[in-house]
């Protein structure tokens, strides 16, 4: 992109995957609109592993889906286990086709496919090396300065879009709060050459310990998660193998492993997420548990819905403030869905001292017609419909 316009209809700041699948759709919409990206390339690292159905769904309507179900891999059931009696199977078999399953892949896969099908469609939207310093908004159109490749550049848009994270810039400078909880809920996370016996499926020991999570990954690869009794700022390698040894005997001393790393758990939503013309998406909006994989795809059904709403807006100087507020309300429901949903799933992975009534529990779960229900719900079916 040498020569940048001045105007848009819509600046997207962040070139991750909610920014990148935005861009998609306002291409689609045939909305003129930037991203404005600081890294020079996607973030490497396997960080956000699961594409729900809902979200393959969207992508379909973009017709990149097989893109990603080339490159991934197809969970269709979870086996469950209470410390190592396994006690059932949730398939998601019997969900909507023909996504009835959860596809693995790496954050770092799923960006660089997000961009070479918008590079395919348009060469001149993303930006990239381009950090923005100063936003100024005004009753017409929003001013963005941005420094690309050592020169200074400002454009003007009728709408900006922060698509850039959880400690958003965009949600900074338009002075909107950043509201929630800390879970007292701590887990360690490594990807691992595979030596089990799972394949394709994944595996929840629900230990009286605390949760361990066992996820496929392309390239004979699996994701563990461990539930920790506290945060551990420098894990290491042998902390999360002998912890999966002690509670479920399996070892993994013997393989070798790319990424290791900790995290805490935190519930937050801007307030409020639209803000004159200025709107927040994805983890700049909100920010829900990573137990149970929903926030990537979060991001990607606000984008889908915000590109629906500015087509409808643009252009329309009398409902426009009604129709966002509309849009605000459906994108609050379904992080309330989401938050409930991932709150659920840490419950029943904390450390548990009377295990009687959880194995009870997660016996009901996996049995028809329960067993239905939990299978839409853990591939986020409803979340923006359902009362949870």
């Amino acid at each position: 992109m040498n020569n940048i316009p001045e105007t848009y209809q819509v600046a997207i700041v962040g070139g991750g995957p909610v920014g990148l699948y935005l861009g998609l759709c306002l291409e689609q919409a045939d909305i003129s609109y930037i991203i404005l990206e600081k890294r020079s390339a996607p973030r490497p690292g396997s960080r956000s592993l699961g594409i729900h159905p809902v979200s393959l769904e969207l992508f379909e309507e973009l017709n990149i889906a097989s893109n990603f179900i080339h490159d991934g891999i197809k969970i269709q059931k979870g086996h469950a286990f209470i410390n190592t009696e396994k006690i059932g199977t949730l398939s998601f078999e019997h969900c909507p086709k023909p996504f009835n399953f959860i596809l693995a892949l790496p954050q770092h896969q799923t960006e660089t496919l997000l961009e070479q099908a918008l590079t395919e469609r348009n060469p001149n939207t993303l930006l990239r090396n381009a950090e923005v310093k100063t936003i100024t908004e005004s009753n017409k159109y929003v001013e963005i300065a941005f420094d690309h490749n050592g020169e200074k550049h400002a454009i003007q848009s009728e709408y900006l879009v922060g698509c850039d994270g959880k400690n958003s810039l965009v949600r900074k400078q338009a002075g909107i709060s950043f509201q929630g909880q800390h879970y007292p809920d701590t887990y360690i996370m490594g990807d691992f050459t595979d030596n089990t016996h799972f394949g394709s499926d994944a595996a929840i020991f629900l230990c009286n310990e605390g949760l361990i999570e066992s996820f496929p990954l392309p390239n004979n690869h699996r994701r563990w998660v461990l539930k920790t009794a506290d945060y551990i700022d420098d894990v290491s390698k042998e902390q999360l193998t002998s912890n999966v040894f002690n509670r479920i005997g399996h070892s993994l001393s013997s393989t070798q492993h790319t990424m290791i790393s900790s995290f805490g758990v935190q519930k937050l939503i801007a307030k409020p997420m639209v803000k004159n013309r200025t709107i927040l998406v994805g983890d700049a909006a909100h920010i829900v548990s990573p137990i149970g994989g929903q926030g990537m795809n979060l991001g990607w059904l606000d984008a889908r819905d915000l590109a629906n709403t500015l087509h409808q807006v643009l252009g329309n100087n009398f409902k426009k403030d009604t129709i966002l507020n509309q849009y605000q309300k459906r994108r609050e429901h379904a992080v309330k869905n989401a938050a409930k949903r991932a709150e659920m799933n840490m419950k029943l992975g904390r450390k548990i001292t009377v295990p009687f009534f959880r194995k009870k529990l997660v016996s009901l779960m996996l049995k028809p017609p329960i067993s239905q229900l939990m299978a839409n719900i853990f591939t986020m079916r409803g979340i923006e419909r359902w009362p949870i």
